[in-house]
């Protein structure tokens, strides 16, 4: 069941739109003000946002700034304003649709659809890492090389997953040190990494001497490579 949060003060508006939205099989909170909006966004889990940009008490930009600090929910712009400035800014400060007044309800419940759509698309995704022949289920915490299960600690697990997160990047010992926390909240010392890493590379490395996946980039750090 997806749920979605309308932030609109147009009384007359807002009975038509919940009635499109109700009827296409959505939950849907309203708020009619900024403050209404924050105590809602604060209580609840949405997967779309619909934002009024002129509101009696403020702005749907400040809504969306605040929201962006900490979600990506789909968040989609419903206003009167059409100036290409405002437009452009809506989708600077993390707006992902805008669509403005009067407008054809069928074309508004079309870009709905297609935002959840994208939301449940970037879910899929987001459960799952794969590159260069291994794969890690993120729900599960579940590792495979080739498609056989790999059995790491959760250390190397947890490196593994940095790598794999920041594709052909290059990371300095220093940006895994900070990232790398041991159940006692203590820093992991750089000759400790250096161990970790030639251990996960035991295990994921079709030659350890000769690595592949986790490669050295002499006197940066390393990098997780993509390249089969």
């Amino acid at each position: 069941m997806k749920w979605i949060l309308l932030v609109e003060d147009d009384l007359s508006l807002i009975n038509g739109l919940s009635f499109a939205v109700k009827k296409q099989g959505y939950m849907l909170d309203v708020a009619h003000t900024k403050d209404e909006a924050d105590r809602l966004w604060e209580n609840g889990a949405y997967d779309l946002v619909i934002l009024d940009v002129s509101l009696p008490d403020g702005s749907g930009f400040d809504i969306c700034k605040r929201i962006r600090q900490a979600s990506k929910v789909p968040i989609m712009f419903l206003t009167a304003m059409d100036e290409e400035t405002d437009i452009i800014m809506g989708l600077d400060i993390g707006g992902d649709d805008y669509i403005t007044k009067p407008f054809k309800l069928a074309v508004f419940m079309s870009r709905i659809n297609a935002l959840l759509r994208r939301r449940d698309n970037f879910n899929q995704a987001d459960t799952e890492l794969n590159s260069n022949g291994i794969r890690v289920q993120l729900l599960k915490g579940e590792v495979y090389k080739n498609n056989v299960q790999v059995e790491l600690t959760a250390r190397e697990y947890k490196l593994l997953c940095l790598f794999m997160e920041n594709p052909d990047e290059v990371l300095s010992p220093e940006q895994i040190l900070n990232r790398l926390w041991d159940c006692d909240e203590n820093y992991i010392d750089n000759n400790s990494l250096t161990v970790y890493i030639r251990r996960l590379r035991t295990k994921i490395e079709d030659d350890p001497g000769k690595p592949k996946r986790i490669v050295t980039v002499r006197r940066m750090g390393y990098k997780w490579n993509t390249a089969e």
